[in-house]
């Protein structure tokens, strides 16, 4: 039964009563009839903006539309990701972000939304793993090596990450959990800073998204020691995975996901996430991630946002056990 409250607003604006009804149900069938903001949360030329141009640009061609990037960088992702939270929720202003706005910098640091009140999953794009490497310098060439070198001289051994709260200071404090060592994180602003100084003998080891390393590696300028990833990647075939080399739990994969605002309608957000499930088994697609070394996604709203939640567990949990503090 039609509402007084919809027929009266229905009769305010001077409408039929019929089209007060089905105003919301149209609007979402016609989405979209003008371009999407597609909001990157760091800045261009970085993993997060490249996947993001590679899906957002087949995604623009899938609904005849474009998705226009706008590049908000800040505060590791929060800023632009809390630009989407406060936007009208109408699925024209979206955002590809990841795991640290999404599922870890809530737990470390005080942010201005709140994951999944706040937004609305659409899909989980791509993971890409992060790869322990250690400097030539270091006389360890596998992770039994490296274990036994740390234990050996405690505190005295660091790692180095692209910031305070990245998936790559994550990662090191959950090896230094893992394997029971003890070694200094030293945060950088980036991670090419970071890889500087690793090939500058300045700090000992990384964590890092593998395209960053593998041309480090290639060229023999780094030693791989494992890939967080659950199988071995194409990219880096020699290179054991981190279950391979006795640690299972020590899985780490940065990964980039789509959302929108909190009640964006659900046919608007099934027309994003059936776009970019489309736009992720395009060849062309899947060649230029697979260049980034990236695991391709594509699943349900419902499965990314259990995905999210299970993430905001296991950090939350990493940074309670290893009292990780956001370093200003």
């Amino acid at each position: 039964m039609t509402s007084l409250k919809t027929l009266a607003l229905g009769l305010t604006l001077g409408l039929p009563l019929g089209l007060a009804v089905l105003a919301p149900a149209a609007q979402a069938q016609d989405f979209p009839n003008r371009p999407i903001r597609l909001i990157v949360p760091f800045p261009a030329g970085g993993p997060n903006d490249i996947i993001a141009r590679v899906v957002g640009k087949r995604m623009g061609e899938i609904l005849k539309q474009n998705l226009v990037i706008d590049n908000r960088g800040g505060q590791g992702g929060v800023l632009g990701t809390d630009l989407v939270a406060k936007s009208a929720p109408d699925g024209y202003t979206i955002a590809l972000t990841s795991a640290g706005a999404l599922s870890i910098s809530p737990s470390m640091e005080k942010v201005a939304y709140v994951t999944l009140t706040d937004l609305a999953p659409i899909t989980l794009v791509a993971k890409v793993p992060e790869m322990l490497v250690v400097a030539t310098s270091v006389p360890a060439k596998d992770m039994k090596e490296l274990v036994a070198l740390a234990k050996s001289q405690p505190g005295k051994m660091n790692f180095a990450s692209s910031g305070p709260g990245s998936m790559p200071h994550l990662a090191g404090e959950l090896f230094k959990l893992t394997a029971k060592i003890d070694i200094t994180h030293v945060p950088y602003r980036g991670a090419a800073p970071a890889v500087n100084d690793l090939l500058g003998q300045q700090v000992q080891m990384v964590f890092l998204d593998l395209p960053v390393l593998l041309p480090q590696v290639q060229a023999g300028k780094l030693r791989p020691i494992a890939v967080g990833a659950p199988e071995r990647v194409k990219s880096a075939p020699d290179v054991p995975t981190t279950g391979e080399v006795g640690m299972p739990d020590l899985q780490t994969e940065n990964w980039y996901g789509l959302v929108a605002p909190a009640k964006t309608p659900r046919d608007i957000i099934m027309a994003l996430n059936k776009a970019a499930v489309e736009a992720m088994k395009d060849p062309d697609v899947l060649a230029k991630l697979g260049e980034q070394g990236a695991i391709v996604g594509g699943d349900s709203p419902e499965h990314f946002r259990d995905f999210i939640d299970a993430e905001a567990k296991k950090w939350a949990k990493v940074i309670k056990e290893a009292g990780v503090q956001t370093e200003k």
